[in-house]
């Protein structure tokens, strides 16, 4: 385990964390939320003891071992293999051992035939991986990621998903994908005005908490701030009556010591809504037989053929180096074609966000320069709008793009997009540099856009919420898939899963010849049998603990509801009880929550087993019985 406590940070005259405490316990993965530049990596940062604190302290158990995914690029060894291997903890089975980080490699989309290369050949994209992979295989009591899925394209982005799920250690990982976090993580964890808040479940939960705190704080400051007004009032009023002097001075220390509470800080976030242009027709884009290679005999694109349509929303997927961004490149007619043809409609106006495009940026202009350069027609007006929806409020727009980190440029191009009328927008990983309300509001956009969306994602967050139709790189070439992301994995699927479960089949059907058919039944049953006796009384418990937290959450609400009313009524004795209540009440339901994630890890882990055991015997899991 983990102990923050009373943790202080500033930069300057920039608070970063003020009195932040919190204890991460044994097992629990969590997810650290929080906007961009609120100290989520700070935070990393003084775990790893790569900077100090400016008070308060961080603790740990002795020998508590911490690892973490590197950014720094440093390699020893000559060959991949030997450089995955190098993080390896202490073992006797050293055969074992370099299975695992061969595992590991291949599961982040590291080649078999490159384990023998110079890891310093690799990209650099390769070369996070391969850091990656270190980390895990170091099997730390932490690990701490920091974005793990920046470089990885959508296969190994869902194999490191299955990975961190069966982590038996303590993780923290931020990430600005959602559903990548909470299909991994126990807890998660915010960093909010300069503290830090930590709940059982996932993002989801924490936020409506937040949320609901913040509503109810608020309703007690304008009750508060009126009732200070009164009592102003009367002071001003009779401050110079002597019989009234004794009155006076009461309210006047009453006033002292109530604390005025402060009003909350708004917090920023991307507001905005992209520029349509009109379009009469139905198709605004017919892509014929198109084929495209950067090597004579090698093409990367084989013969595809589709249509835009003037509403479309269509993801193009698939690993990373098959050809996804040289694609839209061809679509936004900055390649030409091998063969084939592509040919836009008369009335398309495009608007293309590239994951290149910012070294296209003029690094002397300012923010507001940039944007007004985008289109002949934009204003200095519609400018700042744009400015002020990428969040470069007033002075930050006049700020030049030479001293905007990577995520601030990456919003500069989105502003551009903003202020140019388009029907047909091409995205290139729009969400890599944007915090989770702010992808929250890119997809709202995308949503209301009245013209065709192109884009390429390996989050599939983003993929559920807009995607119908797909481009798929998997295998040789791409092909079109007309259906959803869930339709394509429940008809088609990856191509590396598939293979995956169909060896396995074939493992547990060798095994089963081996044995005859009475001696199989006699172990089917003998194990479906332990199975019911081992996880019924489990089930039974989880569905106990349902149960009350359904009840305590109904109880919850109720107080909820009540401090609202109090609130709203000034009922001060009453603020304070139904407030402790409520926080107690919340409190027990955490410890709920807690223990029903073991009671479900547990239950899953020896499902998992008993799974595993009866398909082995040439079994159909679920077959005999709950």
């Amino acid at each position: 385990m983990i102990k923050v406590s009373d943790l202080n940070k500033s930069y300057g005259g920039q608070l970063v964390f003020d009195g932040a405490s919190f204890v991460l316990s044994r097992g629990e993965r969590v997810g650290l939320v929080g906007r961009n530049g609120t100290g989520k990596t700070t935070l990393f940062r003084m775990i790893l003891k790569e900077e100090e604190p400016d008070g308060g302290c961080i603790s740990a158990p002795r020998h508590y071992t911490v690892g973490h995914l590197s950014q720094h690029i440093h390699f020893t060894e000559d060959t991949v293999l030997k450089e995955g291997c190098l993080s390896l903890p202490l073992s006797e089975d050293g055969v074992d051992e370099t299975y695992r980080v061969e595992t590991i490699l291949a599961g982040l989309g590291i080649p078999e035939d490159w384990f023998d290369r110079d890891p310093r050949s690799l990209s650099g994209g390769y070369q996070i991986r391969l850091n990656l992979a270190k980390a895990l295989a170091s099997d730390p009591d932490l690990l701490l990621l920091d974005e793990p899925t920046n470089y990885l394209d959508i296969v190994s982005v869902r194999w490191l998903k299955r990975f961190l799920s069966n982590w038996k250690n303590e993780l923290m990982i931020i990430t600005h994908d959602r559903d990548f976090m909470d299909s991994v993580t126990t807890h998660t964890m915010a960093v909010h005005r300069y503290k830090i808040r930590k709940v059982s479940g996932p993002t989801h939960k924490l936020y409506s908490q937040l949320a609901q705190e913040e509503e109810i704080y608020e309703k007690t400051r304008l009750n508060d701030e009126k009732k200070r007004k009164e009592i102003e009032v009367f002071i001003n009023r009779f401050r110079a009556q002597a019989t009234k002097a004794s009155s006076v001075q009461s309210r006047v220390k009453a006033l002292e010591r109530n604390k005025r509470l402060e009003k909350l800080e708004e917090a920023r976030t991307l507001d905005f809504e992209f520029n349509p242009a009109p379009f009469p027709g139905k198709t605004l884009m017919e892509v014929k037989d198109l084929t495209f290679g950067f090597e004579e005999g090698a093409p990367l694109i084989r013969g595809l053929s589709l249509s835009v349509g003037k509403n479309d929303r269509i993801a193009i997927i698939g690993k990373n180096g098959r050809g996804k961004t040289t694609l839209l490149n061809l679509l936004a007619g900055e390649l030409a074609p091998t063969s084939g043809s592509i040919n836009p409609n008369d009335g398309m106006r495009l608007a293309y966000f590239g994951q290149t495009n910012i070294s296209r940026l003029n690094l002397k202009n300012t923010v507001e320069q940039e944007i007004m350069e985008s289109h002949p027609a934009c204003t200095r007006a519609a400018a700042r709008r744009a400015c002020g929806a990428m969040m470069f409020e007033k002075d930050n727009a006049l700020k030049k793009i030479e001293v905007l980190s990577g995520g601030e440029r990456s919003r500069v191009l989105l502003g551009k997009i903003l202020v140019s009328p388009a029907n047909l927008l091409l995205l290139d990983e729009p969400t890599n540099h944007l915090d989770m309300d702010s992808i929250d509001a890119l997809i709202e956009a995308i949503d209301a856009f009245s013209g065709a969306v192109v884009i390429v994602t390996h989050s599939e967050l983003m993929l559920d919420a807009v995607a119908t139709r797909l481009i798929v790189f998997d295998g040789v070439g791409a092909s079109l898939f007309e259906g959803t992301y869930r339709d394509f994995l429940e008809r088609v699927g990856w191509e590396n899963e598939a293979d995956a479960r169909a060896g396995k089949a074939m493992v547990n059907e060798v095994k089963a010849v081996n044995m005859n058919k009475k001696e199989l039944r006699r172990l089917r049953a003998e194990t479906v049998s332990e199975r019911n006796r081992t996880l019924g009384p489990l089930k039974s418990r989880m569905e106990g603990i349902e149960s009350a937290i359904v009840e305590m959450e109904k109880e919850a609400e109720e107080m909820s509801r009540a401090l609202l009313g109090a609130s709203e009524n000034g009922e001060a004795a009453n603020i304070a009880a139904l407030s402790r209540a409520y926080h107690a009440s919340r409190e027990k339901i955490d410890g709920l929550f807690d223990e029903l994630e073991t009671l479900n890890r547990e239950h899953d882990a020896k499902a998992k087993e008993f799974e595993d055991a009866i398909s082995g015997i040439g079994g159909r899991p679920g077959a005999e019985g709950a």
